[in-house]
């Protein structure tokens, strides 16, 4: 029996994943690979242990048996909401990446970056097919970790994209990181401003993307536009909601996977309240890519997508962050 090679693990660091990812190439990623390696990939429910009264430990893994994806990987998360006191995060994060065929470690990366890449670059993938041709103006609410990472998707996505608009709470945070995306090279020609009106500024979204922990309704489905796309990626439990019914009612709602029906707020609490049914969502993201359902039918519907994330986008974001350092290094 022939010997396999010893690998020695590498360890990929938030600057080396920023060089070696764009959302550009996660976006066509995801869009080539999805509807190919979804069915051979075991994704468990993920993991949770409480570590103390206020901490958690979670682990997400995944793995493939598909010749064209060798890998098993798991994302290891701690939550601690008590660092905020300390001036640390409270969420970090590692990914490990393993050999399917060996078992071998490949590499380690910063769980938390690969996190705000992977979900920000599906939340752009489902908007470049859902959201009309022609959007203009992106409005962005919240203004955290999350946020410029979905602007820059979501620009990607839509190059027709003029105008971006920033809400947030505190309104200093808005205008802050405005003024930083207006500063970037990357973004000649967009016009970046903050505003602290938000029904006045929802109304104005072709695109309206939302990345808060919100537990009050922050859209009102009254106030979206005709033809509008909103984003919901914030929401990850049933005390969460980041629109109000009005907005799912009036939307063709699609999801990133099946988990999002019995994780995200807004959809558990329209479907106890009789909104819509499981039945009325009209599908998931692999669906949309396949083509096998329907995406935007016409220029005036208003189209929902909820995301809640998986293992799935992780391994895959895992894989073309590793298979492009390597060819950068042979």
């Amino acid at each position: 029996m022939a010997s396999a090679t010893i690998t020695f693990p590498i360890v990929i660091t938030t600057e080396s994943l920023d060089s070696l990812l764009s959302h550009q190439t996660l976006i066509n990623h995801f869009q080539s690979s999805l509807p190919t390696v979804s069915a051979s990939l075991c994704s468990p429910i993920r993991q949770s242990y409480d570590v103390s009264p206020s901490s958690s430990l979670l682990l997400m893994p995944s793995w493939s048996s598909s010749p064209s994806l060798p890998y098993l990987g798991v994302k290891l998360v701690t939550y601690f909401p008590q660092n905020s006191a300390l001036n640390l995060p409270g969420v970090h994060a590692s990914y490990v990446l393993f050999s399917s065929t060996t078992g071998q470690t490949l590499a380690t990366m910063d769980g938390t970056a690969l996190t705000l890449y992977r979900t920000s670059c599906v939340s752009a993938l489902a908007s470049r097919i859902l959201s009309r041709n022609d959007s203009q103006v992106l409005v962005m609410i919240g203004a955290g970790a999350l946020a410029p990472h979905l602007i820059r998707a979501h620009l990607a996505a839509r190059p027709s994209l003029k105008k971006v608009i920033i809400w947030n709470r505190t309104v200093e945070k808005a205008r802050n990181l405005a003024e930083k995306m207006q500063e970037s090279v990357a973004f000649e020609g967009v016009c970046f401003e903050s505003n602290g009106c938000l029904d006045e500024v929802v109304g104005m979204g072709d695109i309206v993307s939302c990345a808060t922990n919100s537990e009050v309704p922050l859209v009102k489905g009254k106030t979206l536009k005709a033809g509008a796309h909103l984003d919901l990626v914030g929401s990850f439990k049933h005390s969460m909601k980041e629109c109000d019914d009005e907005a799912i009612r009036r939307g063709r709602v699609f999801v990133d996977n099946e988990a999002a029906l019995v994780e995200a707020g807004e959809l558990v609490g329209a479907f106890e309240r009789g909104v819509i049914g499981k039945a009325d969502v009209c599908g998931m993201l692999v669906e949309l890519i396949k083509e096998d359902k329907a995406g935007r039918r016409s220029c005036e519907e208003i189209t929902v997508f909820k995301s809640v994330g998986s293992a799935v986008v992780d391994i895959l974001a895992a894989q073309l962050v590793y298979e492009t350092h390597m060819r950068q290094n042979q």
